[in-house]
């Protein structure tokens, strides 16, 4: 298992230098990726920071650490647009970034802006983005006429550093999530709630990756993400998600787990450290 952070880009975070503050902490520490939040923090009343803003400044600042969204509700960005920031982006940081995809979870981010908030649609939507985005990573003319999307004989350039595209890892617990995240490169997980409990036991990641394996052909790679909450490097949590077949481990940050000081010194505690010879 690999660990990153993941960082809620709400409050007190929304606050760009310490975003980055937090992203080169990580790094020095031994964590593997930061992911951010992708929300419109109206809905509760506080600030947000936009998620591929603050990802170009965490590319600057850092080497090696892998950079993603947890996860950016593609049926609110359009496709064209997000495929060509996200591109950008893979050639600014050497070829680091993780599509996290979903299909919003928060209907006021859409309807109070006119938008329909149905889930469904949402849902619909989001299938239809994944497919434009990924053929436009391709780099071949797209044209494409879905449901909700049309593109005429677009050609995207510059391209993704990561050939043959960007990893695209879906986010959600439902088993239509599941279906669909079995068509990308990985199932991205909420692990835990507000108050830092975990909610989402291994036993239940099983049962999803059982019925995510039921969906795939072949043997190509799959990533496993959760989000959660751990004492420290020493904690024994870590096994037992791991044993079920999580491949990365999401420290998640946010406000209301804890200060911004005592957010940086876990960060700073770092992962756990594999065994010495």
């Amino acid at each position: 298992m690999r660990y990153g952070v993941d960082i809620c880009t709400l409050g007190d975070l929304a606050e760009p230098a310490r975003v980055v503050d937090l992203a080169r902490a990580a790094e020095d520490a031994g964590w593997e990726a930061v992911f951010l939040w992708d929300h419109l923090a109206f809905a509760w009343g506080v600030p947000s920071a936009d998620p591929w803003v603050l990802l170009a400044a965490v590319a600057q600042a850092t080497t090696r650490v892998r950079l993603g969204t947890a996860v950016t509700p593609l049926p609110r960005r359009r496709p064209a647009v997000l495929a060509s920031t996200v591109a950008t982006l893979d050639q600014l940081s050497g070829g680091r970034v993780v599509l996290g995809a979903g299909a919003g979870g928060v209907p006021d981010e859409f309807t109070a802006f006119g938008e329909r908030g149905d889930g469904r649609e949402r849902a619909a939507r989001l299938d239809d983005a994944l497919e434009v985005v990924a053929a436009l990573w391709e780099g071949r003319p797209v044209s494409h006429a879905g449901e909700h999307y049309t593109v005429d004989g677009v050609t995207l350039a510059p391209l993704p550093i990561q050939r043959p595209r960007v990893p695209i890892w879906v986010g959600g617990h439902s088993r239509a999530a599941q279906r669909r995240a079995a068509r990308w490169d990985g199932w991205l997980i909420a692990g835990d709630d507000e108050q830092g409990a975990m909610t989402m036991p291994p036993e239940r990641v099983a049962a999803g990756l059982a019925r995510i394996a039921g969906h795939r052909d072949g043997g190509a790679p799959f990533e496993v993400a959760i989000t959660g909450v751990s004492a420290g490097p020493d904690d024994e949590r870590f096994g037992r998600y791991e044993a079920v077949g999580i491949t990365w481990w999401l420290e998640h940050l946010h406000g209301r787990r804890a200060p911004y000081e005592q957010l940086l010194a876990r960060v700073h505690a770092g992962p756990p450290r594999p065994p010495g010879p």
